[in-house]
C-alpha cells in the first residue's frame, strides 16, 4: 500500500493542478493500485458518518431522493478510494487525499459535470461533519470545481419521437406497459426517477393529470389523450398480469412484478431506439429534453414548462429557448435567398 502522507504539506500549499506533479511516482503508483483493485475497501466509521449525513439530507434538508442517491454513490466512491490508502478514520483525511481523489476522477475521464457533482457532495458532507463536530476543520472548502461547459441537450425530432412511440407490441402485457411508459414520459417530461416512484393513485385519468411527489413538494402535470389511452389500456389489461401475486402500488413494475430500475428503463429504450433506427444516443432524459424543446417550439410559455419540468431555476429551462433560437437561425441561413 502506498503511503502519501510525506507529501501532505507540500501538496496542500500548491494548487490542485500541481498535486500530481508534487506526488510524482507516489501518485502514479497509488493510482495503479486503486485502479487494479477497483476501489473495494470501505471504512466502517466513515460509513456510519455517510448514513447519518443521508438521514440529515432526508429529514432536515428535505433533499430530493435523486440528489440523495447521487451523493451517496459519490461518497461511497470516495470512501473506497480512501480505504485503498488505509485512511479509514474521517479525521485522518487530508486535503492531499481529497485532491488525489479528484485527480483520480480526471484520469478516469469522468465528465466535468460528474466531477463537479462529486465535489458538491464532498463539500456538503464535510460541512455537515464540521457543524456537528466530527472534524475540526472543513478541508473541503479548498476544493475547486472544474469549469463545466454547458452543452445543448440531445433531443429527438418529432418524426423520431413518433417512430419510437410506435415500437412496443401492444398485444403483450410488456408491450402495453412500455407503450404507456414512453407515452407518459413524452407527455409529461418527468424524470426517470419520478417514473419509477409513481404510484397507481398518482394517476387521474378522468381529469387527465398525474401527481409527481418529491420530499417537500408535488407537481400536477397534465397528460394528453394518447398517454391517457395507453395508461388506461395498461392498467385495465396488463398491470395485474405483470404484478401477479406481488403486493406493490408502483404504477410501473418490471416483468417480475417488482419495482423498476433505472437500468431496466434505459435498456428498454435503447432496444426500441435501435428498432426505430434512431441514431441519436438515447436515454430517458432524451425524452425529457424532447418534451420541453417541442413544447417551446410550439409556443409554450417558459414558466409553464419550468413548472412542469420541476426546475427550481428558470435558467435550467432557458437552455431550450437558446436551442430553439439557434435552430431557427440555422434554418434562416439555409432558406433565406439573400443571406
Amino acid at each position: 500500500m502506498v503511503v502519501m502522507a510525506k507529501c501532505t504539506k507540500k501538496a496542500e500549499n500548491i494548487g490542485k493542478n500541481s498535486i500530481e506533479k508534487a506526488l510524482g511516482n507516489d501518485y502514479n503508483n497509488s493510482y495503479t493500485v486503486l485502479k487494479g483493485q477497483n476501489l473495494e475497501c470501505r471504512g466502517k466509521e466513515m460509513e456510519e458518518e455517510i448514513q447519518e449525513f443521508m438521514s440529515y439530507l432526508e429529514n432536515v434538508k428535505k433533499t430530493s431522493e435523486n440528489t440523495r442517491l447521487s451523493y451517496q454513490r459519490d461518497l461511497h466512491k470516495l470512501q473506497r478510494f480512501l480505504g485503498q490508502q488505509a485512511v479509514l478514520d474521517i479525521q485522518a483525511v487530508t486535503m492531499t487525499n481529497l485532491n488525489s481523489y479528484i485527480l483520480y476522477l480526471e484520469k478516469e475521464h469522468f465528465a466535468a459535470s460528474t466531477i463537479s457533482r462529486n465535489i458538491a457532495a464532498i463539500k456538503s458532507f464535510y460541512h455537515f461533519l464540521w457543524r456537528k463536530g466530527s472534524v475540526k476543520d472543513d478541508i473541503s472548502e479548498q476544493l475547486k470545481a472544474p469549469k463545466v461547459q454547458r452543452q445543448a441537450p440531445e433531443v429527438l425530432t418529432r418524426e423520431e419521437m413518433e417512430r419510437l412511440l410506435c415500437q412496443p407490441n401492444e398485444k403483450t402485457p410488456k408491450g402495453m406497459r412500455d407503450k404507456a411508459m414512453l407515452e407518459l414520459l413524452y407527455a409529461t417530461g418527468i424524470r426517470v426517477s419520478e417514473v419509477i416512484a409513481l404510484k397507481v393513485a398518482d394517476v387521474n385519468l378522468m381529469l387527465g393529470y398525474i401527481v409527481c411527489r418529491d420530499t417537500n413538494k408535488e407537481r400536477f402535470i397534465p397528460i394528453n389523450q394518447s398517454a391517457a389511452e395507453s395508461l388506461n389500456n395498461y392498467l385495465k389489461q396488463a398491470r395485474d398480469i405483470i404484478v401477479g401475486d406481488n403486493t406493490i402500488d408502483n404504477l410501473f413494475v418490471n416483468c417480475s412484478g417488482r419495482k423498476l430500475s433505472r437500468q431496466g428503463i434505459w435498456k428498454m429504450m435503447k432496444g426500441y431506439a435501435k428498432r426505430a433506427e434512431i441514431d441519436t444516443e438515447i436515454t430517458p432524459h432524451t425524452i425529457r429534453h424532447s418534451f420541453a424543446f417541442h413544447l417551446m417550439g410550439n409556443g409554450a410559455d417558459i414558466h409553464a414548462v419550468q413548472e412542469m419540468m420541476g426546475h427550481s431555476d428558470v435558467s435550467s429551462t432557458q437552455v431550450y429557448a437558446h436551442m430553439l433560437n439557434s435552430k431557427i437561425y440555422q434554418e434562416y441561413k439555409k432558406a433565406h435567398p439573400r443571406f
